[in-house]
């Protein structure tokens, strides 16, 4: 009696080098690691995020979401960010989760799914301002705080290495050049269906940058500890490769320790 032989169309290197990836995979799943990503508007940070989080299984929080969650329900309801009082009665009433739909992960604002909401050019244009609000940081900061109490979690931001989670296990600072960010932003806006051009997008793009670097609380910085990465000449595919493979190399040089 003849028995079948399993016949692989990989090379027997790339089946090797495939089964020791999803190993090293495997540990780092089950670590539960913090993964924090910082970095300017449109560099590439949340794309990097997601991917990398559904890949080996963690938690992605999009921290830029929450904010523009507190906004969008801020404009919502009328309540300026002058009127304190009213401001602090909103927050009470806030609560930011995320949830997988398809393919993506949306944000949820007090239970109701507000991904598409949160994307548009009207909140874009007063996310900075509402994310200078101490109260407004405190709550955030909070919830996130919560989310990776029981999971592994890769989340990204502008103050995540550094005010968030300060003790992250690895800490990224991703930035591109300019106009190789207003370009994807440009591009992310129109293929939304978004109607706008590219000067509005640069106009919004430099002066969250203005905003987020000289905010007084919790400004956008590099935290010493974090490594740089600019996608400026990477494709998605090269950012997640190159994350994974520097988080891989940590993760080896901490099991060897």
């Amino acid at each position: 009696m003849k028995t079948s032989t399993k016949i692989s169309i990989l090379p027997r290197g790339v089946e090797f080098a495939l089964r020791y990836l999803q190993d090293k995979i495997n540990i780092l799943r089950d670590k539960g690691w913090i993964i924090a990503l910082d970095g300017h508007s449109s560099s590439g940070k949340s794309t990097i995020a997601r991917q990398l989080a559904g890949l080996i299984g963690y938690l992605y929080v999009d921290s830029g979401a929450m904010y523009r969650a507190v906004t969008f329900y801020l404009l919502k309801n009328g309540i300026s960010i002058q009127d304190k009082a009213s401001l602090l009665v909103a927050l009470d009433e806030i609560v930011i989760t995320f949830d997988q739909v398809g393919d993506k992960v949306h944000t949820f604002l007090n239970g109701v799914d507000v991904e598409k909401e949160i994307r548009k050019m009207e909140v874009s244009n007063h996310v900075s301002a509402v994310s200078t609000i101490s109260e407004v940081r405190k709550l955030l900061v909070r919830q996130q705080r919560e989310m990776a109490r029981e999971t592994g979690i890769v989340m990204d931001g502008r103050d995540i290495g550094t005010v968030v989670f300060p003790d992250a296990d690895i800490k990224f600072f991703i930035t591109a050049d300019l106009e190789v960010r207003i370009a994807r932003r440009y591009e992310e806006l129109v293929g939304a269906g978004v109607d706008t051009t590219r000067s509005r997008v640069r106009e919004n793009i430099v002066s969250r940058d203005h905003t987020d670097s000289t905010r007084e609380d919790s400004p956008l910085r590099q935290a010493e500890d974090a490594i740089v990465l600019d996608t400026s000449d990477l494709d998605t595919q090269d950012q997640l490769f190159k994350v994974l493979e520097i988080i891989l190399n940590r993760l080896d040089k901490s099991e060897d320790s």
